[in-house]
This record gives structure tokens, C-alpha cells and sequence, in this order.
């Protein structure tokens, strides 16, 4: 007979980890792809400052949506902690804690957005620059976002690689998806290494595909746990029995 070793809290916390992890990915997708990029011009800092002031409140929905995804972060770190912590409680805080720096670096991003916001203002203050100077300016506190990513994502990647080697380990999802999950985190791992140090990397190995593996695995999960939740393992002692 199977004897199930998860308990409720973990049951409630797969449900919770599988609804953030959706709909964080939702919020994400959608304040970058939707909101941000079409404002933004390839090569023209004064067309993607005058698209930010013409489009004030779409920018700012876009700050909302940021700070929604870290908040949507750190409620999945401690869905993954509640549901690991009996596989390995070390790990399952190195894992949470890993995902916690990717969280507050997406709080940098929407600090230095709302930068951009005040050099495209009007505070008197700003008036001793000249317009195109504050546009190249704000132009570069946007695109500071994306250095945030880009180190915030080995934490992203460890925290993932760690969480995928204990979903291994606790046999609560299918072992194929956690292998997947092992290998792609671990290769966002070191792309994200390698990108920072050869930052020309992205010309030989597309940086979409840094970190996309990752999150087709972490978008699976995130649908297997709200939908089929944890698989029951048996206890020591029940597979002693049975042999």
C-alpha cells in the first residue's frame, strides 16, 4: 500500500506556488512584451523619451506590473520552501533565498524607471541640462533594467537548479521534468556567467535561449502543481514491507 508523506501545508503550498508561478510569468510577459518594448526605439534616445512622456501611464502600469512579479516571487519562494524544506531544509533556504535577490533586483529595475520618470519631468531643477542630455539619460536608466536582469538571473538560475535537484530528489513530480529542470536552470546558470564576462556572448548563443529552457520548465511545473499537485511517495518503511 502507498503511504503518502506530504502533508496538507504541502498540498497548499504546491496550489499556491503553481497559481504565483502563472501567474507571475502572466505579469511579466506582459509588462515587457505589451507595455515596455513598444516604447522603446532601438538607437534613438529622444523617440523613446518622447514615447515614455506621451505615454506616461502605460509606463507606469509598467512599474506596477514590476513590482507585482517580485511580490509574485516571493510568494512562490515560500510556496517551494514549504513544499523542499522536508526534502532538505538547507537547500530549500538557499533556493529561497537565491530567488529572493532575483526578487529585489527587479525592485532596482522599477527604481531606476521611475529615474527615468524624473529626468523627463518638469522639476525646475532640470532646466540647467539641456533636453537632449536628459533624454540620453533617462535612456539610460531604462536600459540599466536590463543589467538588473541580467544579474539578477544566476540567482534566478541557481534558485531554480537547486529547487529542480530537490523536486528530483523528493520524487513529488515526474522525474523527466526534473531532470529537464536540472539541466536547462544549470545552463542558465552559466550562460548568465558567461554573458557577464564576454558580454558579446549573445552573438554566438541567442540570449533568448539563456534562460528560455528554464522557463518552459518552470511554466510546466507551475501547471503541474496547480492541476496535479504532488505525486504520493512511499515511506521507508511501507517499501521495506513490500520487499
Amino acid at each position: 500500500m502507498t503511504i503518502s508523506t506530504i502533508d496538507n501545508s504541502q498540498r497548499t503550498a504546491a496550489k499556491v506556488a503553481g497559481i504565483s508561478g502563472l501567474f507571475a510569468f502572466a505579469v511579466v510577459v506582459f509588462a515587457n512584451y505589451v507595455l515596455l518594448n513598444p516604447l522603446i526605439v532601438p538607437g534613438n534616445a529622444a523617440e523613446t523619451a518622447r514615447n515614455i512622456v506621451a505615454h506616461q501611464i502605460q509606463f507606469r502600469v509598467t512599474l506596477i506590473c514590476f513590482l507585482t512579479y517580485s511580490a509574485s516571487v516571493v510568494v512562490l519562494l515560500a510556496a517551494l520552501y514549504v513544499i523542499l524544506k522536508p526534502v532538505n531544509q538547507g537547500l530549500a533556504l538557499a533556493g529561497a533565498l537565491f530567488r529572493l535577490v532575483f526578487a529585489i533586483l527587479w525592485l532596482l529595475s522599477t527604481l531606476n524607471m521611475l529615474g527615468a520618470l524624473r529626468l523627463l519631468g518638469s522639476a525646475s531643477y532640470l532646466q540647467i541640462f539641456e533636453a537632449d542630455r536628459l533624454q540620453v539619460l533617462a535612456r539610460l536608466c531604462v536600459a540599466a533594467t536590463f543589467d538588473d536582469y541580467y544579474v539578477g538571473l544566476p540567482f534566478f538560475g541557481l534558485a531554480a537548479t537547486v529547487c529542480a535537484y530537490l523536486w528530483l530528489k523528493s520524487k513529488y513530480i515526474p522525474k523527466g521534468l526534473a531532470v529537464f529542470g536540472v539541466i536547462s536552470s544549470a545552463w542558465c546558470v552559466i550562460c548568465a556567467f558567461v554573458f557577464l564576462i564576454f558580454p558579446h556572448f549573445d552573438k554566438i548563443v541567442n540570449d533568448y535561449l539563456f534562460d528560455s529552457p528554464m522557463a518552459i520548465f518552470e511554466l510546466i511545473l507551475s501547471f503541474w502543481l496547480l492541476f496535479k499537485g504532488l505525486k504520493p511517495v512511499e515511506s521507508s518503511q511501507s517499501q521495506a514491507d513490500a520487499a
